[in-house]
């Protein structure tokens, strides 16, 4: 009988730690999530002009990945993720849109109070906007808010849940708001862009979890060209799906039509319009000066151009109009209009061809009292009461011609002229919850004048720079709060709304009736006629008189030469009024913006009369930021372009070619991190451009996560150069740069170790496979040729098994983040 030997006793192997999961500590996920929401918000572009509200979002998703990145690095919570992400976010909106907060970035009391109110601003904008409208400081701050919201649920279900899938329908809803409420059907790029993204997303995970099988890889996969042309073919898909929807879709919640179609449609994005409504605090916008009227006619006559009429006061916000428009009636305009006060028929009247350019609105601009208007189609009406011309939809308006009575009554004929209130419609002489103070003050203003015109023209002459007024495109911080009192006793600094609303409210405190008028200065002369452009949009004040009928009176100081002083304001008809008098220095010319309140073509000045350039943001670092993108974006191609061309020839087998300059190993060995650091710059004169206070935090946050990558970056390029250079230290540089890749992925290797044990320890605690193993034992031969032998060693060898070391160590043992960003070599001191 044979004997059998005892069972051997066996001893469990540790088994190697996995490698961290691939998709979450990759780069990728974060930039693509973040590509992802950016193209998404381009579907924007049908319901905001502009494109301010890009950097600002661009800015949002960069800080929300970065963060996202760098904690996960740390392995914190994915609740303490979302909870830093939500700060950061909170971080910039206070430092961008308010001016209250701590270091001028941490949200205190005061600056969420100022949040509050500009969120209310944003939302009052909404409610009586129309698409596309103005990206005012509001409308931006409400954007930035929505679209870092969905950065950061992107960010957390694309990354932390490893679930890019999911954020389809984040992204869809996106994409929703504005199809539904846009004017035109959304540009045909936007689906390109977003499609692009979005497969991009679903790609990049989808080619990690094919490459990866239980931390090997999977079989059969190896480099195959149809395995990485999978994603790609996923990519090609959707961008061909993406540009065939967005070229055939033309009707799922837009109107209008695609560039190149046939049929009519209203409007369109780009056209300009007014809103119906004033404010009492806030910014005058910039925006581009866009021509919207032609007008032929008027001569050499200066005469204010009227949009409409607004009625109604709401203390400490402003004019607006009855039941926002709701009751206004009219009769057909292009009929024989019914006679109003201030014209008789009797006196002659003038012909005034208008010509709209890029106009679109539901409101018509007229001169004076209009008797007849030509060219307009029936659904145009005119309101005798409130003065405007309107139809019920925002369209763009045919060429018009309009008779009008433009005389202009005398100083001595108002004065014997005051209205009979019982005559006079309601709307136009009640005022509820005035400041007793501004009451006070206009009754201080007018009790020794005997009638209308001069108890009118004594608050008109109130508001000059004599008495601390001064025209700025943003009213003074609040100090009070009731809006109109501050802005008339306090701040005393505004633009046009700010002085019409306060002159007609002052008016009506005192019995006169009065209304805001919302329209447009004089233009500019251009051979036959006058050009009136975003830059004359304007508000002013009208006066009721009992056989005159409305009477303007402009309180703004305007010094540009577009002033409109009619004679009863004169001091003496040949000279120039008070107005055009007072010692506000000129400043370029502000312009209207899209849809948006009005503005004035007057100069910014400051608090001391010197001009409020301080206040302004600098465009500098923006423009700086561009330059230097632009250059860490060719040098990152150039980069690109080089690794792909090693990359041939290495899988050719053949010797690189001779590129020029982008063989130059001193040059472009350090091109990616030259690029790198030009994008940190980049990033944060972008910031700058937001708070220096929000760019500081941002150099150090980002200065702080990136020194040790950089010092680790700077060392390894030194190794390689070393080695592609073929110089005596090769060796020992390619030894060095092979222990600490082992610290940083987890294995510090002793330097007690002989060559041929540490070797081992690599193959075994890393994986490598067989390219990376006969890599490895070529280098270990050189190694020991150089420490050991006489015989000079192989260093031509040495380069491209070295490089295949590297890269076996990169597809069998990846680097954590955490190991990026603060690598454990640096603690090693190197010999």
């Amino acid at each position: 009988m044979t004997a059998t030997a005892p069972p051997r006793p066996h001893t469990p192997q540790p088994r190697p730690a996995a490698p961290p999961p691939v998709w979450t500590s990759s780069v990728l996920a974060p930039i693509a999530a973040g590509l992802a929401t950016l193209f998404a918000s381009t579907s924007l572009t049908g319901v905001v002009s502009g494109w301010a509200w890009f950097g600002y979002l661009l800015v949002a998703v960069v800080l929300i990945a970065s963060t996202g990145l760098a904690l996960r690095s740390l392995r914190a919570p994915t609740v303490l993720v979302g909870l830093a992400q939500l700060l950061v976010l909170l971080f910039l909106i206070t430092g961008a849109f308010t001016t209250s907060g701590i270091l001028k970035i941490i949200p205190g009391p005061a600056a969420l109070d100022e949040l509050r109110g500009v969120l209310a601003a944003a939302a009052e904008q909404i409610r009586v906007g129309l698409p596309p409208v103005e990206g005012t400081p509001p409308i931006l701050c409400l954007i930035t808010i929505a679209i870092g919201l969905v950065a950061v649920l992107v960010d957390t279900l694309a990354v932390a849940a490893a679930a890019p899938a999911a954020t389809g329908l984040v992204l869809l809803c996106v994409y929703a708001v504005p199809a539904a409420i846009a004017e035109d059907i959304l540009p045909w790029w936007t689906f390109l862009l977003s499609a692009a993204a979005f497969a991009g997303l679903l790609a990049v995970d989808g080619n990690h979890r094919h490459r990866r099988w239980r931390n090997r890889d999977a079989p059969g996969l190896g480099n195959s060209a149809s395995t990485l042309s999978a994603p790609v073919g996923v990519v090609a898909a959707a961008i061909a799906m993406g540009l065939v929807i967005g070229m055939a879709v033309t009707g799922v919640g837009t109107v209008g039509r695609l560039p190149g179609a046939d049929g009519s449609g209203r409007g369109g994005a780009g056209g300009f319009g007014v809103e119906p409504f004033t404010q009492l605090r806030g910014l005058l916008d910039q925006g581009e000066n866009v021509e919207l009227f032609k007008v032929y006619g008027m001569g050499a006559d200066k005469r204010l151009l009227r949009a409409f009429t607004l009625d109604t006061y709401t203390p400490n916000k402003g004019w607006g109009l009855a039941q926002n428009g709701r009751a206004q009636q009219g009769v057909q305009a292009n009929l024989p209009l019914p006679p109003v006060k201030g014209d008789d028929g009797a006196g002659p009247g003038r012909e005034i061809r208008i010509e709209p350019t890029n106009w679109v609105d539901n409101w018509l601009p007229i001169y004076g009292v209009p008797r007849t208007i030509g060219g307009l189609a029936d659904n145009w009406l005119y309101d005798p009461v409130g003065g405007a011309v309107f139809t019920t939809t925002k369209q763009s308006a045919p060429a018009y011609t309009e008779t009008a009575a433009i005389k202009e009554p005398s100083k001595d004929e108002l004065r014997n002229d005051d209205a009979q209130l019982a005559e006079v419609p309601p709307q136009f002489v009640q005022v509820d919850r005035v400041d007793p103070r501004v009451a006070a003050k206009a009754k201080q203003l007018t009790e020794n004048e005997p009638n209308n015109f001069d108890k009118a023209q004594a608050i008109w002459s109130f508001f000059t720079a004599q008495n601390g007024f001064v025209y700025d495109t943003k009213t003074a911080e609040a100090t009070d709060s009731d809006a109109l009192a501050d802005f008339v006793l306090n701040g005393k600094r505004g633009f046009c709304e700010q002085f019409a609303s306060a002159m007609a409210v002052m008016l009506r405190s005192v019995g006169i009736p009065s209304r805001v008028a919302i329209g447009f200065t004089s233009g500019t002369p251009k051979g036959d006629h006058l050009s009136i452009s975003s830059e004359d949009a304007h508000a002013w004040v009208e006066v009721y008189f009992q056989t005159k009928g409305w009477v303007s009176f402009d309180p703004t100081p305007l010094v540009d030469g577009r002033a409109v002083v009619p004679p009863y304001l004169q001091t003496d008809p040949s000279s120039t009024s008070a107005n055009d008098t007072q010692e506000v220095p000129s400043a370029p010319a502000s312009s209207a913006p899209a849809t948006g309140t009005p503005r004035d073509p007057g100069a910014d000045t400051g608090a001391d009369g010197s001009g409020n350039q301080q206040d302004e943001e600098p465009l500098w670092p923006a423009i700086l930021a561009g330059v230097l993108g632009g250059l860490a974006a060719a040098l990152t191609v150039v980069a690109i372009v080089r690794s792909r061309l090693r990359y041939r020839a290495l899988m050719r087998s053949a010797p690189s070619p001779d590129h020029g300059f982008l063989d130059n190993q001193n040059v472009t060995n350090w091109l990616p991190l030259i690029a790198i650091g030009l994008w940190v710059v980049a990033f944060a004169f972008l910031a700058a451009w937001v708070s220096w206070w929000f760019a500081l935090a941002l150099v150090v946050v980002l200065g702080g996560l990136g020194t040790p990558t950089t010092i680790r970056e700077i060392k390894r390029r030194l190794r390689l150069q070393k080695i592609a250079s073929h110089s005596s230290a090769a060796a020992d540089a390619a030894w060095r740069e092979l222990m600490d890749e082992c610290a940083d992925r987890g294995l510090p290797l002793s330097d007690g170790d002989t060559v041929r044990v540490a070797g081992r320890k690599v193959v075994e605690k890393h994986r490598l496979d067989e390219e990376g193993r006969s890599g490895l034992r070529t280098v270990i031969g050189v190694v020991e040729a150089s420490w050991y032998s006489d015989k000079p060693a192989d260093d031509q060898a040495l380069g491209p098994a070295f490089d295949e070391v590297r890269k076996s160590l990169k597809r069998n043992a990846p680097m954590s983040w955490k190991g990026r960003l603060f690598p454990r070599s640096l603690r090693r001191r190197d010999k």
